[in-house]
């Protein structure tokens, strides 16, 4: 990847339409993001009749149904994906879809989805992890709630069983992630510890923690985003708005720009400003030739195309070979 990739994630932030979800893909693209990516489920197929919400989805979605229940309002068909893979497709974005079922992983491969993100949650889920390796396809893999353990043995696996082109993303999976928790710095230790290309996926409030995630080094930034934080639904809350995700891709982007390379150089935009804020050896008086110059009568001050004032001591001492005026740049 050269540039930091950038993925808006709708996830369930379409309520369940098809129109609405293809609205997003156009607001997706019209804020320069790299990629559009959703959630693929079977609601059966994710969770139990028994499984509870989260207790920030009981905040956003109410107490009384039951996570099952809430999903499939959300769950959208094969077929909706297929459209919208060709809808995105068409607006020049990479479609993603983050499979949560076996059945899903297939369906998705069929569909001919490039990268498959695993999320957070399936990164103990070992036969999860084997059918997706055995894709052989790229796999961007979420790793919040786990340790360094638990990841080592999920890359282990991935690369047992087929994924050559692994990227890791550094997450806390807290909706949203309280600052004090973000921790950044483990970006680092997961690029020392398993030598994989590292990006984060952030769930925080605002866009300031992606941009600096950025400024790290993160190949991949993930970020939620919705068209109204005040739509019903688990996820729209801790989404960005798209005014909002317009302006973390402009800060990435020109964070890309700013980072450079490692080289120290004089750039051309600062060239024509070096002898404006330099300065040169000048005269403190009027000097005429043949006087000596010395701390009594020579200074230094701007602009700084004559002599540099790094060479003061070889100045010292010399000659005036003509006469100077108050201020003259000294010439010898």
């Amino acid at each position: 990847m050269s540039h930091t990739f950038v993925i808006a994630e709708v996830g369930v932030n379409h309520n369940g339409s098809v129109d609405i979800a293809k609205k997003m893909i156009d607001t997706a693209k019209a804020c320069g993001v790299d990629a559009v990516k959703f959630q693929t489920f079977v609601s059966e197929n994710l969770v139990s009749r028994f499984a509870e919400k989260a207790e920030y989805q009981k905040e956003t979605t109410g107490k009384d149904e039951s996570q099952l229940a809430m999903i499939k309002k959300l769950e959208l068909s094969y077929d909706d994906f297929r459209d919208l893979k060709s809808y995105a497709k068409s607006v020049g974005l990479e479609f993603m879809s983050t499979p949560f079922d076996h059945e899903s992983i297939d369906f998705l491969a069929e569909l001919g989805m490039d990268i498959f993100k695993i999320p957070s949650g399936e990164i103990t889920n070992l036969p999860y992890l084997m059918k997706i390796a055995e894709l052989k396809r790229r796999v961007v893999l979420s790793t919040g709630m786990s340790t360094l353990p638990e990841i080592k043995e999920a890359i282990d696996i991935l690369k047992k069983y087929g994924a050559a082109d692994i990227t890791l993303l550094h997450c806390n999976t807290a909706y949203p992630t309280p600052y004090r928790d973000v921790n950044l710095n483990a970006m680092k230790t997961l690029r020392d510890s398993f030598g994989l290309p590292v990006g984060y996926s952030d769930h925080t409030k605002g866009i300031e923690v992606p941009i600096a995630a950025a400024a790290l080094g993160a190949v991949v930034i993930e970020k939620h985003f919705t068209l109204d934080r005040n739509m019903e639904g688990p996820d729209h809350k801790a989404s960005l708005e798209p005014d909002e995700l317009k302006q973390m891709v402009t800060s990435i982007r020109n964070i890309e720009d700013a980072l450079g390379s490692y080289e120290k150089r004089l750039t051309e935009s600062e060239t024509g400003n070096r002898d404006i804020a330099r300065k040169s050896i000048v005269a403190k008086c009027d000097i005429k030739a043949g006087a000596i110059l010395s701390e009594d009568n020579i200074t230094v001050k701007r602009p700084g195309n004559g002599i540099s004032p790094m060479k003061w001591f070889e100045v010292l001492g010399k000659k005036a070979p003509r006469d100077f005026e108050y201020d003259e740049l000294i010439e010898l």
